[in-house]
């Protein structure tokens, strides 16, 4: 058995996380109504039951209804940061969704500004560093993420305030009738601008979906990703090529619903197949999720041993998009507290 105060002291770095699905429940309730956003319940909490992915998506459109300027930005993101604390974050590359706040006419510069000031805030409290990641809303369509890639390249040209910290793009939200090459402009766009590239695919699709996003769009990385195994030809390439995978397991269970339990879910055998897969929460305030709750139950789930968990540490260090000197001060802090528990 592992200490599980071990486990919450291991250094982590996480690579799926949704900025937006780390609202405080008190939180929702108050943007809501500063906002003017009805809530259907008095307890947000009472909402957080899913049955699908889009499912949980009509819950996750309204709390990101509640942000409605730049100082709210601000306040959700520092909040994500300082209740991660106390759960080993070292490092993050969180996601963020613009598309249905500019929809509303917020502007992206104000999105991007509001949430520096709260990263910033936050990492000065706590030591934690955060980079951001634009993550394009398939429900919007490929014109809307040409434009948001357009824009956010006008405001890297331009040193908009805190667009450095903008290190990547994305895209999120429902699978089923998307395809990945109808996106293909924006992510060139990215690619063309420096920007890192990754995309959520394979919680409702198959494999060839996901080696599109790869082969297509030019993705560096794939989150979430579980249906690779059907292809064993893909999966042995993806190993060989270290492409990530950020897996959630326990938000497949509570979002997805794509496993009975987390016992059952195939994060094991992607590790096994060789293919470089990583812990991470998704949208925790959501789903009574932390980072430290991941790592533990997963170690309890899979029979994971201390050296085990050691090395899904370190794979989240390679994974990230930091540079090599940046990687090997953060494999140091891994290692410097990994002693056997």
């Amino acid at each position: 058995m592992i200490d599980p105060q071990a486990l919450e002291r291991l250094p982590k770095v996480e690579l799926h996380c949704h900025v937006e699905g780390t609202m405080r429940a008190a939180t929702l309730v108050e943007l809501a109504a500063k906002n003017g956003l009805h809530l259907p319940v008095a307890d947000p909490v009472e909402l957080y039951e899913y049955d699908s992915l889009d499912g949980f998506l009509q819950i996750f459109w309204l709390v990101q209804s509640a942000i409605a300027d730049r100082a709210d930005w601000a306040r959700v993101a520092y909040e994500s940061v300082v209740d991660a604390a106390p759960h080993g974050l070292v490092y993050r590359e969180t996601f963020f969704t613009p598309a249905r706040h500019l929809a509303a006419g917020q502007d992206l510069a104000d999105i991007v500004a509001g949430l520096d000031e709260g990263l910033a805030a936050a990492e000065a409290e706590t030591g934690i560093r955060v980079n951001l990641v634009l993550d394009f809303d398939r429900d919007f369509g490929p014109g809307a993420a040409l434009e948001q890639a357009d824009r956010l390249v006008e405001l890297k040209r331009s040193s908009s305030p805190g667009v450095e910290r903008v290190i990547g793009v994305g895209y999120d939200s429902t699978e089923i009738g998307r395809e990945p090459a109808t996106f293909v402009d924006a992510f060139a766009v990215a690619r063309h601008a420096g920007l890192r590239r990754t995309a959520h695919q394979g919680e409702n699709s198959g494999p060839d979906a996901i080696a599109a996003c790869v082969d297509v769009l030019g993705a560096q990385r794939i989150d979430h990703g579980i249906s690779i195994l059907e292809d064993p030809d893909l999966t042995a390439r993806f190993a060989d090529e270290r492409i990530p995978f950020t897996v959630c397991p326990n938000s497949n269970i509570r979002i997805a619903n794509a496993y009975p339990s987390l016992a059952d879910h195939v994060f094991p055998a992607m590790r096994e197949a060789g293919l470089l897969a990583t812990l991470n929460t998704d949208d925790p305030a959501l789903t009574d999720l932390d980072l430290g709750y991941e790592y533990r139950s997963v170690a309890e789930a899979f029979g994971y041993g201390w050296d085990d968990m050691v090395a899904i540490a370190l794979d989240g260090v390679e994974a990230c998009w930091l540079d090599e000197v940046d990687k090997a001060a953060l494999r140091q802090r891994v290692r410097a507290v990994a002693v056997p528990a």
